[in-house]
């Protein structure tokens, strides 16, 4: 391992395009998770893989459902069909909190296009029945999903994309209380900041991105970092700013037009925003707009989870956690762990003791997480780990409470 280099990680807020995406297909997750509670559905039969595709004053909604009677209706040959009001409510409500009221993007006039239609029988057998009997029901498909923490921060993360969220979600905070001359800023805003790390721990920060959408057609790159940087200094307040350090704010000038008016968005863009900037390696797959029975999702977070509580509970300083499943088989192909060389016991015995002490099957993972709730719209921006866990059951893989079974298997091993 390299012991001094720099390190770069970027962040995007709430009101980039592909963010946009992310949180209407979020928000039509919850949705479903709602309306399965409040008509008595059973939440473990909820389905959904949902995308969203956002450009100028449009918003198209696509993919594959398994939805409560509530959110359907029946055609004129009285067939069942999706009825799109509340989804199409679910969409606006997005927008408008994140902030769009612009000519090119808004909340109130954007037209949206719901073109969801229920789930494949042929899925949906594999995922309902696991075919290993393993578990209440299979993977929802194949892949691979990486977890990682380090003691970089005090939430375990790696610095440079903690920092880099920090930036963007300050902010937002300070342009919806509308806070003097932060409150002319827009939602559309891209961060990046380069850490130094000397003898493997983050020093100082070496450079500093920062792009961001403002209404005020008169601000100049000047203007902009006079109101910015008071609050890059507050995210950053906890580790040191290099004297040398390198400020790239606006780089190009104005930036008026933003968000899906300036470029077209999509679900499942920013997936290294997502985790951990690039500091670890990343199975590929997606979060947003889709139930937990996909293992990108529910997959990446148990990894996530995991990887966390053998760091907090001292079994290493670093740890990363691949898991491996195959459709409609219940219990993972693989678990692999990577202790950097930080570990105070071997890989072999930290990967026995994740076997006896979580269910990995995609129904334990839910189960264990508690993840069948309306709990995912609030992750679609400034990333799903290094968060608080919530007492609405959000975050819930960001819990330690794994630390004191991790080490009770370890010594009955």
């Amino acid at each position: 391992m390299r012991a001094n280099y720099l390190f770069t990680s970027e962040s995007v807020a709430e009101g980039h395009p592909d963010k946009v995406c992310d949180r209407i297909s979020d928000e039509i997750v919850d949705l479903v998770y709602r309306e399965a509670a409040k008509t008595g559905v059973d939440p473990w039969g909820v389905r959904i893989a949902c995308e969203t595709l956002a450009t100028t004053n449009r918003v198209v909604i696509a993919g594959e459902v398994r939805l409560p009677p509530s959110l359907m209706k029946k055609d004129k040959n009285g067939k069942d069909v999706i009825n799109p009001a509340k989804f199409k409510t679910a969409a606006r409500k997005a927008i408008r909190e994140i902030g769009y009221e612009q000519d090119g993007f808004h909340w109130k006039t954007a037209k949206i296009d719901v073109l969801l239609h229920s789930q494949s029988a042929d899925i949906a057998q594999g995922v309902d029945n696991a075919s290993d009997k393993q578990g209440d029901e299979g993977a929802g498909d194949q892949g691979i999903m990486f977890g990682y923490a380090c003691r970089e921060t005090a939430d375990l993360m790696p610095a440079p994309i903690y920092y880099s969220h920090r930036i963007l979600h300050l902010l937002a905070a300070a342009r919806k209380k509308g806070e003097g001359d932060a409150g002319k800023l827009g939602p559309d805003a891209k961060s990046q900041v380069t850490v130094r790390y000397v003898d493997g721990q983050p020093k100082e920060v070496a450079s500093i991105v920062l792009s961001t959408q403002h209404l005020d057609e008169s601000w100049d790159s000047a203007k902009v970092r006079a109101v910015v940087e008071p609050y890059i200094r507050e995210a950053l307040h906890d580790i040191e700013i290099a004297a040398d350090c390198n400020w790239y704010i606006n780089p190009t000038g104005k930036f008026v037009i933003g968000g899906p008016d300036g470029d077209a968005g999509l679900t499942g863009r920013k997936i290294i925003v997502d985790t951990y900037g690039g500091a670890a390696p990343h199975g590929g797959g997606a979060f947003s707009g889709k139930d937990t029975t996909k293992v990108d999702r529910s997959a990446a977070y148990v990894a996530r989870y995991l990887a966390k509580n053998v760091v907090a509970a001292g079994l290493a300083d670093r740890c990363t956690i691949q898991l491996s499943y195959a459709i409609g088989v219940a219990q993972p192909l693989s678990i692999y762990v990577d202790l950097h060389g930080t570990g105070k016991i071997s890989e072999d015995e930290v990967e026995a003791a994740i076997r006896k002490t979580i269910d990995l099957s995609p129904s334990g993972i839910r189960r264990h997480l508690d993840l069948n709730k309306p709990i995912y719209a609030k992750t679609s921006a400034y990333g799903h780990f290094g968060r608080k866990a919530g007492r609405d059951g959000s975050f819930s893989w960001e819990r330690l409470d794994l630390v004191k079974p991790l080490k009770d298997a370890l010594k009955a091993a």
